[in-house]
């Protein structure tokens, strides 16, 4: 059986029996592996103390064809973000952005959203908790772009007319993006973009920070759902989402 090293975030945890986990990991070189950590529970040796939620790390697993669950020998923890962990704004949050990795991420080698993963773990885990729903907006628009459903903003997603920056747009997830007058008449639904709107979503493709009021950020929310919600591969709710969008902890 080939053993793959790679850097890898711990997306989900499960007791597994007595002493083991399975784990849920976001990795460098092979994108979201599903492993099982015998003894981990027991043993510090080859897993450390914090090999939790959201923890980074050097991970060895024992992969073999075929199977969906291989085998995790050692995870050395090299970041842990504990600040996460306490505050409940902070943890909601970050649990969507790993919720967001694990629907929109395959066995894949993936280098770029990994990265974004950790920059935008990181972010979250040093926010204070009025930038909390934009560093996470952020953090899971660039995910989006990472994995190919970058939202077209300054052209119509549809003919691919310039659009005024200026100008409310009709925003609309099923065909990409913003779309010019012509083509909204001809594709009904969708929600209307004012500009700030629009500037704020460049602005995070562009890993830039943008200041939101309460009121912006729960559009946003609303918004960034609607479109992940055309792009996922099932019909799943995004339950982690929607308690961070909602806010009901």
């Amino acid at each position: 059986m080939p053993l793959l090293q790679t850097d890898a975030v711990v997306l989900h945890v499960a007791t597994y029996l007595e002493s083991s986990l399975i784990l849920r990991l976001a990795t460098r070189e092979a994108g979201v592996q599903s492993v099982v950590a015998r003894g981990a529970r027991s043993s510090k040796k080859r897993f450390g103390s914090a090999i939790d939620l959201f923890a980074e790390g050097q991970a060895q697993i024992q992969t073999k064809a075929g199977r969906d669950l291989h085998a995790l020998t050692a995870f050395d923890v090299t970041r842990a973000r504990p600040a996460i962990a306490t505050d409940l704004s902070r943890f909601t949050a970050a649990s969507a952005v790993v919720e967001s990795v694990l629907r929109l991420v395959h066995e894949e080698a993936a280098p770029s959203v990994y990265d974004s993963l950790v920059r935008g773990l990181d972010q979250l885990a040093a926010a204070v908790p009025d930038d909390t729903a934009s560093v996470t907006l952020g953090a899971i628009w660039q995910l989006v772009a990472e994995v190919g459903f970058r939202p077209t903003i300054d052209r119509c997603a549809e003919c691919h007319t310039p659009l005024d920056p200026a100008a409310d747009v009709r925003f609309q997830g099923a065909v990409g993006g913003a779309l010019c007058g012509d083509c909204a008449r001809l594709a009904p639904g969708g929600r209307l973009l004012p500009p700030a709107a629009r500037a704020a979503i460049t602005s995070w493709l562009d890993r830039l920070p943008v200041p939101l009021e309460a009121v912006e950020a729960r559009a946003h929310q609303r918004l960034l759902r609607e479109f992940l919600a055309v792009h996922l591969p099932d019909n799943r709710p995004l339950k982690a989402f929607q308690v961070w969008e909602q806010g009901k902890w």
